[in-house]
């Protein structure tokens, strides 16, 4: 099972769907377009033999619908091994709609796309993602039950940013205990590579417990904002990826491992928020382990924000979503001794646990 980022001119364009090298025999996908409010959307359900496919809902600027298919496939995808190596009974989906947040989105279109969620009876069910916020999803509740990361006023969970960075802190410590001995980060450089609601709360964590934080990311405003607030340092040099640091946090998009990467870091540690950071996860993920750098694998660490709204689902109060996200910090030691123990890396280890749990279900479904 492979599946890699490739560029929007190199997707294929035979057989567009089932032909792409991200379609991982997705359950299904649906094309949402209504003209009057200019939303363009694909929805993408990849398995739901756990549950419902629960995903977020991404606002991005692609550069073609041929990138924006590609992310939605990738996505949904990572979010059914992400629900089954947490322990949820979720399956796997995700939603883009294609445009820039800042400019392009409207209530009128989020209403409308939550229209579309409501078509599918509950088999998709949506959150906020990259440039979606509680305030949207309150919006899409007015016309669709299915919906999660609701703000608290209105009965939700609210934003769940802040509890996945709290897992990705735990995973973050777990791969420090695994590769220098001991968990603690005091003393140690962290580049946190993308600085949103997560990254941020990241940067907060990592400051608060003495680590020595440096931040990257597009928005040179936002830099400044958060290196004032929490005393990072800027990134200012030539080759992010190059950087003379002991753990590299990518917080911001996918694929930035890869091929014209992956030879520069110095890191020995990887450990971020951001979504299928491997560009090919077979082959950047035995590079990483011939490297002798230790991978925390995206889904596995940044599950919290999946486990806080899942709490709307099951019933269960924000105590009880810090204490599963906490539980990543176990999780994550473990897959590490059980790659060790198969000689397998970090990320076929988490996959491999992930679809066991998912092919078990599938036979007591099947009986």
């Amino acid at each position: 099972m492979i599946t890699e980022s490739v560029k929007a001119s190199e997707l294929h364009k035979i057989d567009p769907v089932f032909g792409q090298l991200s379609f991982d025999n997705h359950e299904q996908i649906v094309f949402c377009n209504d003209k009057d409010t200019g939303l363009k959307a694909i929805i993408g359900i990849h398995n739901t033999v756990l549950g419902p496919a629960l995903g977020g809902t991404r606002m991005w600027k692609y550069a073609n619908e041929w990138e924006a298919l590609n992310d939605v496939l990738r996505l949904s995808r990572g979010m059914t091994f992400k629900s089954a190596i947490t322990g949820l009974n979720l399956g796997g989906g995700k939603a883009v709609i294609i445009g820039d947040s800042k400019i392009d989105k409207t209530p009128e279109m989020i209403a409308k796309f939550g229209q579309y969620v409501n078509s599918l009876s509950g088999k998709y069910i949506t959150a906020e993602d990259v440039g979606t916020t509680t305030g949207d999803m309150d919006l899409i509740r007015l016309q669709t039950p299915h919906v999660t990361g609701v703000s608290i006023e209105k009965g939700g969970s609210g934003n769940p940013s802040p509890v996945t960075a709290y897992g990705v802190y735990m995973g973050m410590k777990a791969a420090a205990k695994y590769k220098f001995g001991s968990d603690a980060l005091e003393g140690k450089k962290v580049l946190v590579q993308g600085i949103g609601h997560v990254g941020e709360t990241l940067v907060d964590y990592l400051t608060k417990e003495g680590a020595k934080v440096i931040i990257s990311d597009i928005n040179q405003g936002r830099l400044e904002e958060i290196g004032n607030k929490y005393g990072a340092k800027i990134y200012t040099g030539d080759d992010l990826y190059g950087a003379d640091v002991d753990i590299y946090a990518p917080c911001a998009l996918g694929a930035t491992i890869n091929d014209d990467t992956i030879h520069k870091i110095k890191a020995k540690v990887i450990a971020g928020a951001a979504n299928n950071q491997l560009a090919n996860e077979n082959t950047h993920g035995a590079i990483l382990q011939e490297k002798g750098i230790v991978y925390a694998p995206d889904f596995l660490i940044n599950a919290g924000g999946i486990i806080n709204v899942y709490a709307e689902i099951v019933g269960y109060d924000m105590a009880e979503s810090m204490r599963r996200t906490e539980n990543i910090y176990n999780t994550t030691l473990e897959i590490f001794d059980y790659a060790d123990a198969n000689k397998i890396t970090t990320h076929q280890a988490a996959m491999r646990i992930a679809q066991n749990r998912i092919d078990l279900r599938k036979k007591e479904i099947n009986k």
